[in-house]
């Protein structure tokens, strides 16, 4: 069954005998198994405990990262953050995924006036820096996650609808586009049953880029006041005690906190580069064989 399946999806097929792709994917398992573990409350419990009489330990078999001015488990604090960059990066990223497959879409397919009012607003968006754009946001609503989550995706959709938009106006020309329109296809059918599923790769592609990009404005944020609440585990926040305490040679705070979120990112780089070698034919070439 599985070895059907595969082969009836060869992009599959070549993504499950990537090893980078299957690496980066258990790296993802793992930071997922982490974020549901601690917010089940099985692992790292420690993560508010103060204690003061063990303030500023280095890192130990006991404490692995160390501890914090309050005598608080780094390393505990680090993994309940992984619940704070994944929950920002997936809920911000799809919404941003699908504000761009909407207006792309709209844009692409309708063309004319739709075409104009679309690029106009996301020419007028895109004017703007985009950590001036999503600070300004930020600021706005206020600091929470649910704030956060709207400001990023409100903010990081702009790539994705340029790019859904001109495969759009490549593929509605097409023939296949233009036999269903004959056969009495309307444009609902045209765009969800013919269009979208031929662009819909691009989708994937950009949304691990997004994610990535969401998780780091996210530690920006929450390193300049503007993130996350005073007390949510962020790795952004991490950094920002990290900046008082190097001077006195603690460096535990940002080392986890750059550990975790390297790997974390590494990861869906990888995973990203591998995605697009397997669905976007353009990108796949095959090795030609030797006489």
């Amino acid at each position: 069954m599985k070895s059907s399946v595969l082969k009836t999806h060869p992009s599959l097929n070549r993504l499950c005998h990537n090893p980078v792709a299957l690496f980066s994917a258990l790296m993802i398992s793992l930071y997922l198994a982490l974020a549901l573990f601690s917010a089940l409350g099985w692992i790292a419990t420690d993560f508010q405990t103060i204690a003061n009489d063990r303030s500023y330990q280095p890192p130990s078999w006991e404490y692995w990262f160390g501890t914090d001015l309050f005598g608080r488990n780094v390393l505990s604090r680090a993994i309940h953050a992984t619940q704070t960059a994944l929950l920002v990066g997936l809920f911000s990223t799809t919404l941003a995924t699908v504000l761009g497959l909407f207006f792309g879409s709209l844009a692409g397919y309708f063309g004319g006036r739709t075409d104009d009012l679309v690029v106009w607003l996301y020419t007028t968006i895109d004017s703007i820096p985009y950590i001036l754009l999503v600070s300004a946001f930020a600021f706005m609503l206020g600091q929470g996650i649910l704030n956060l989550l709207i400001a990023l995706g409100l903010t990081s959709w702009i790539q994705l609808c340029r790019l859904v938009r001109s495969e759009f106006m490549k593929h509605k020309a097409q023939d296949y586009v233009q036999a269903a329109k004959a056969l009495g296809a309307g444009s609902r059918r045209q765009i969800f049953r013919h269009i979208l599923p031929n662009v819909f790769h691009i989708a994937l592609i950009q949304f691990s880029l997004i994610f990535v990009n969401a998780i780091k404005i996210e530690v920006i944020l929450s390193y300049l006041g503007l993130g996350v609440e005073p007390g949510t585990p962020s790795w952004g926040m991490m950094i920002d005690d990290a900046k008082l305490e190097l001077h006195q040679g603690v460096w535990w705070n940002l080392g986890a906190a750059t550990f975790f979120m390297f790997f974390l990112i590494l990861s869906v780089n990888l995973l990203n580069d591998s995605l697009r070698d397997a669905l976007d034919p353009k990108w796949h070439r095959p090795t030609s064989s030797k006489n």
